[in-house]
């Protein structure tokens, strides 16, 4: 027992489907020592290939048992069972087993890769094995490109690539012309002489008779066996004393690259599939791109016209809290002594009074309808909202009801044309004389759309008694100084106010910094509104990675089975299939993200507002990546899991 490699003790071998149970190994007792060349010869159904598989430890014997180098087979797990295979069993299958979208140098490559072994190494010693059976011209060969001679020799080189101590071949001449079965056999004598341990599994009985020693099956039972010892140079060439257990490797790819080059070749093996696998990812990372830009744009330009109108402002106005006014305006109960009580507050810098009403002007033959603004000296400071040509009213145009008007640069537009200066020049509002003191600067629209550039300042006491006929304000608007007193400062207005109203709260104060927090908040929501329906097309897009990625573990269950055969363990394929999806997602994604700026780009050229912040991008390639991961996960564990014999035996 000392000496031998492989010992099978009343083993037995039963496949189930459902009730019915087929038992195609019976009580098989069995020991081959190391060096040995042997022969297990039988016809179709006999047994044979089936004990193949349970010498490779590609299967597991239903009863008995199973002993390599004294260790119980049966007590290994399968990342275990596959380092066996990888450091100690070479395959050359009867249909020789490449995969088709790698070359002979890859396809050799194969075994060392997951034996964790540099990239450069396992190159050069590929080559050279190749290069050694006669292939030095065919590296770059794919199976199809190869002859069926050639490709078993490459299947060979493969076996050898581990330096495998057992070569493990099922029929290997079955698929030859006569010249290419010699030139198999002679590579196999040659590896025999070399100490390799060589079993055939053949039906030939001429290919039988150039093993050492030759065993027959018949119904799942071996009905003889020569018993041929090994020759003296086997023995002196390795001894039988058990060498040391299989070393670890690492659960993961070594060269984690690789296992990005092996997902690239596998995606590039069906191009078009992947390109509609793309398509999907590629549109619901753009549409994630392009809404929540839409979105945020949407927002700062809202944003920035509240801003425009000043955000450390408290503005007040009649009526009160919760009612609508009356149509006569009978609550519009301010009045400028109001403005004068609540300029004089703590932390009130400005109080602007402002009352206003719609007029008609005249400038020579033109006519235009626009509104007048009466109020103070402060509203371009209250405003910030500077003056482009000439000056602002002032304190004493006030006091002397001085007809002087300021006009917006629309109604400077409408009235003198864009390359006018009316400065200086009279105009009639409402059949009233005024004289042009000043243009104001473009304001632009409000956040409600009207345009704040079309109406006309005059001094508060003139607009009062000449214009509009009325002593009370439309508004106070206050600039305070220190927003995080803005409360405070508001509560001190209303109890100022009320005070002066004779203790009736007929106005209400609103903030217009926690106007915009509200505004900011709706327009926040309103973003990952857009976000979420365009996450629902990535979502689909993931979809679509997952049932591509299943079809094509069911296209290359071959290809996992020979992966497994030379030494993958569960993790490798696991690791090899997620990689595969999440480039196809990292590859969709980039695509979609330049492809959503630019659509986004062009929106902006057209006019939409667009607002360009790399959260969007980062979160719309973040989840493209992790659907990969997410949806490349199913198919792959269904990969991971497929039993190496019936993975090796799919069309």
């Amino acid at each position: 027992m000392n000496d031998s490699l492989i010992r099978l003790d009343n083993i037995t071998k039963t496949y189930r489907n459902g009730e019915l149970a087929t038992t195609v190994l019976h009580d098989v007792s069995l020991d081959i020592r190391q060096g040995e060349f042997v022969a297990i010869m039988g016809a179709s159904g006999s047994g044979k290939s089936t004990l193949m598989h349970l010498l490779g430890c590609l299967d597991r014997p239903t009863q008995g048992e199973y002993l390599f180098r004294g260790r119980n087979i049966a007590h290994l797990s399968n990342d275990e069972r596959a380092s066996l295979r990888r450091e100690t069993f070479g395959f050359i299958f009867q249909s020789y087993h490449l995969i088709s979208s790698a070359s002979a140098t890859e396809n050799v490559e194969v075994p060392a890769i997951y034996a964790g072994l540099p990239r450069a190494e396992r190159h050069q010693r590929a080559e050279e094995l190749l290069t050694g059976l006669g292939l030095g011209e065919r590296l770059r060969n794919k199976p199809s490109q190869l002859s069926g001679g050639q490709q078993q020799r490459v299947s060979i080189a493969r076996a050898l690539m581990n330096d495998a101590q057992v070569i493990l071949a099922d029929e290997p001449t079955g698929a030859l012309d006569s010249q290419s079965g010699k030139d198999v056999l002679a590579l196999l004598k040659q590896l025999h002489q070399r100490g390799k341990t060589v079993i055939i599994i053949t039906h030939d009985a001429e290919v039988a008779s150039h093993a050492e020693r030759l065993i027959e099956m018949r119904d799942g039972r071996i009905i003889s066996d020569s018993g041929e010892q090994p020759s003296s140079l086997t023995q002196q060439a390795h001894p039988s004393s058990p060498p040391p257990a299989p070393r670890q490797t690492s659960i993961l790819l070594a060269d984690s690259a690789e296992a990005v080059r092996m997902a690239l070749r596998a995606l590039r093996a069906n191009l078009f599939r992947t390109v509609l696998t793309l398509l999907g990812i590629v549109i619901g990372v753009a549409s994630v791109v392009v809404m929540l830009a839409v979105g945020n744009g949407a927002r700062q330009e809202v944003i920035d016209r509240i801003s425009s109108l000043g955000t450390n402002l408290l503005l007040v106005r009649p009526g009160a809290p919760n009612t609508r006014r009356s149509v006569d305006g009978s609550t519009n109960t301010l009045m400028p002594l109001d403005a004068q009580l609540v300029g004089e507050l703590d932390n009130v810098i400005a109080a602007l009074p402002e009352m206003s009403g719609r007029v008609t002007l005249r400038s020579g033959n033109t006519d235009y309808q626009t509104e007048v603004t009466a109020t103070s000296k402060d509203l371009p400071m209250a405003r910030d909202w500077e003056v482009a040509k000439g000056v602002f009213i002032n304190d004493e145009d006030n006091l002397r009801y001085a007809a002087v008007a300021v006009l917006g640069i629309t109604v400077a537009n409408n009235l003198y044309g864009p390359d006018a200066n009316p400065l200086g020049e009279y105009v009639l509002i409402n059949n009233v004389p005024f004289q042009v003191i000043g243009v104001m600067e473009a304001k632009g629209a409000t956040p409600w759309g009207s345009d704040q550039d079309d109406v006309v300042f005059v001094p508060l006491n003139t607009g009062s008694l000449r214009l509009i006929g009325q002593r009370n304000l439309n508004s106070i608007t206050i600039m305070i100084e220190d927003l995080n007193l803005s409360e405070l400062t508001q509560e001190a207005v209303r109890q100022t106010i009320v005070q002066a109203h004779g203790g009736v709260e007929d106005f209400q104060i609103r903030n217009m910094a926690s106007l915009l927090e509200d505004v900011a908040e709706t327009q926040n929501t309103f973003t990952v509104l857009l976000g979420s329906i365009a996450a629902i097309s990535l979502l689909v897009g993931g979809i679509g990675v997952m049932n591509i990625m299943l079809v094509n573990v069911t296209e290359r269950t071959r290809e996992i089975g020979i992966r497994v055969a030379t030494g993958a363990r569960t993790q490798h394929i696991l690791q090899q299939f997620i990689v595969e999806a999440m480039v196809v997602s990292a590859i969709g994604g980039a695509i979609g993200v330049v492809g959503g700026l630019g659509f986004a780009a062009g929106l902006q050229a057209l006019g939409t507002p667009i607002q360009f912040t790399p959260g969007p991008v980062m979160l719309a390639f973040g989840c493209a990546f992790a659907t990969g991961l997410i949806f490349g996960y199913m198919p792959a564990h269904k990969a991971a899991h497929l039993d190496p014999v019936v993975a090796l035996s799919a069309d």
